[in-house]
């Protein structure tokens, strides 16, 4: 039985956006902890001959970022900023009478210095370090929305068909190909039929499902939740034929989506609710175990982390000392053992057609949130080569030898809180919606007539960008959970008020005077918000699309 592994990789645009917590230590942070740990991993497992055929999404924002050289400096920064912090600490621990922690200090600098040569050697660039293993066929990148937009309720087909066209032309320029799949922003999913999200604020429409975007845009495959397919109708298809209970949408088959619809049908990976369970959970998985370090105890001056989980009960002051050593040593036997859950999964559904496993997950929960977590996935493939009847693969690799199972209609969901969109859409985020959609509808009403004129090309393209950043679907989360709402709040206001600020420029009967301010204002914006060079391309597609009119079924 085929197993692929989805690793999601996203963060929003944080560059010039402050530093800390939230600004571009964000951004450093999830590099130092995650992606170039990853990196040390699959390069080591590539020079000892071990497959390891991770699929891995980087959002268009985020490979912007990592590909950016402004992101090289403030690295190099924090690289210095963590080194600092090491040499500071024997004076600050003694001084706390904390000394037993001294050891710790040896690991952590000799972590930093091993992963700043890591760094240097890919010249600053982790995503032509990533391209290269790719391009040697260890695995597979794919891409997604633009900025991570919720699409299911952005409130235009054009501003959906604008956030995967950015996605697919912004994977060419970084990666170099066109991506085979697309993860959709937080697994969110709509059904095709009425729309009408929030009664009296949104235009009631009747409308294609996230699919018939999907198809347009090319993708071959994207990754939904379990519930979401179970939970669906069965639906005949060209050369598949149609379900015959719940048992058969099990997730443990890919599903071809939107079969009665003109065009390629794109494939939906099902993410494994047993496999994600004991990686996802710090109550009942592995990254709650007593010897992985604590993620929530810091020291401070310097953020270094010297404890461990020690129990799920034990209060922060309560933590005992970690120990590199045995956490190691769990997180191997952790592996063996998901290595072993896989094969008892292939074991049971030993027959299914075209079985497979996929487990998807935040690339930022291995190394950041589970500091262990990178390590137990080069030890999982390792073990996973005394398993026979387990097949690691890319998702392009598995389709490229099995037909779909059959084919579905998902019912409308995500993966966030209550598998619905209320993580996106709730009383405390109600006014970014109200705020959003209209200027989805002034920004569209202007667009085709600005894209033809070269005075205000240049605002045109910040004025696009500020819509895709205004979209994010971060913004709409982090106001939920309550974490950092006053920043989501921040960043999300700012992006609509400087696109609201460049819309009446891009009116044909612009003044003079104002069009001369908002060429001014955008010479500003593109100081500050430098990504997707060739946005403007990608708003020529989906504007070329959108007056061809849509698809007509024979």
């Amino acid at each position: 039985m085929d197993f692929v592994l989805m690793l999601h990789s996203h963060l929003p645009y944080v560059l010039n956006h402050g530093q800390w917590p939230h600004g571009s230590d964000w951004l450093c942070e999830a590099a130092l902890d995650t992606y170039l740990p990853l990196l040390e991993r699959l390069r080591e497992l590539r020079e000892d001959q071990v497959p390891a055929p991770v699929t891995i999404g980087f959002t268009p924002v985020l490979a912007n970022q990592l590909a950016s050289r402004e992101f090289s400096s403030l690295m190099e920064a924090f690289f210095d900023q963590r080194l600092e912090a090491c040499d500071a600490a024997p004076a600050s621990l003694a001084e706390t009478g904390d000394e037993h922690l001294l050891p710790l200090v040896d690991v952590w600098r000799d972590r930093f210095i091993r992963l700043r040569e890591l760094f240097r050697s890919a010249d600053g660039d982790v995503i032509s370090a990533f391209t290269q293993l790719a391009d040697d066929g260890r695995i597979e990148v794919v891409t997604s929305a633009a900025t991570h937009g919720f699409l299911p309720l952005l409130g235009r087909d054009e501003s959906i068909r604008l956030q995967l066209a950015v996605g697919q032309a912004e994977h060419r320029r970084l990666f170099g190909r066109d991506p085979s799949g697309c993860w959709l922003p937080e697994c969110a999913y709509r059904p095709p039929g009425h729309w009408d999200p929030l009664p009296g604020c949104s235009t009631p429409s009747e409308r294609e499902g996230i699919e018939a975007f999907i198809s347009d845009a090319g993708f071959r495959f994207i990754f939904l939740d379990s519930h979401m397919v179970e939970a669906g109708e069965p639906r005949g298809a060209r050369g598949v034929a149609p379900a015959l209970g719940v048992r058969s949408r099990s997730p443990y088959g890919a599903y071809a989506l939107g079969a009665n619809r003109v065009g390629p049908t794109p494939i939906a990976f099902v993410r494994d609710p047993r496999t994600s369970m004991q990686v996802w959970s710090r109550d009942h998985g592995y990254p709650g175990d007593e010897w992985y370090l604590e993620f929530h105890k810091i020291r401070w001056p310097g953020g270094l982390k010297f404890w461990r989980v020690t129990g799920p009960d034990v209060h922060l002051g309560a933590k005992g000392p970690y120990d590199p050593g045995a956490a190691r040593q769990r997180a191997r036997t952790h592996a063996s053992h998901f290595a072993s859950l896989l094969s008892d999964i292939s074991r049971k559904e030993k027959g299914r057609t075209g079985g497979v496993i996929p487990s998807s997950f935040d690339t930022e929960l291995f190394g950041h949130w589970w500091f262990e977590g990178v390590d137990f996935l080069g030890a999982l493939y390792r073990r996973l080569q005394d398993h026979s009847g387990v097949r690691p693969v890319t998702a392009s690799g598995h389709l490229g030898s099995h037909l779909p199972a059959m084919a579905v209609q998902p019912v409308q969901g995500s993966w966030g809180n209550n598998g619905d969109f209320s993580m996106w859409l709730n009383d405390s985020t109600r006014w970014t919606w109200e705020r959003l959609w209209p200027l989805e509808e002034a920004f569209w009403g202007v667009a085709p007539t600005a894209l033809a004129s070269d005075e205000v090309r240049p605002i045109l393209a910040q004025a696009v960008r500020q819509l895709l950043l205004a979209q994010s679907s971060d913004w709409q989360f982090m106001i939920s959970t309550g974490a950092v709402p006053d920043y989501a709040e921040r960043r999300f206001a700012l992006h609509c008020d400087d696109l609201q600020h460049l819309l009446p420029a891009l009116s044909p009967d612009a003044p003079r005077d104002v069009v001369e301010e908002a060429r001014r204002v955008a010479s500003e914006l593109d100081e500050r918000d430098h990504l997707f060079p060739d946005v403007l391309t990608s708003l020529e597609e989906v504007i070329s699309h959108s007056t061809a009119g849509p698809k007509e079924a024979p």
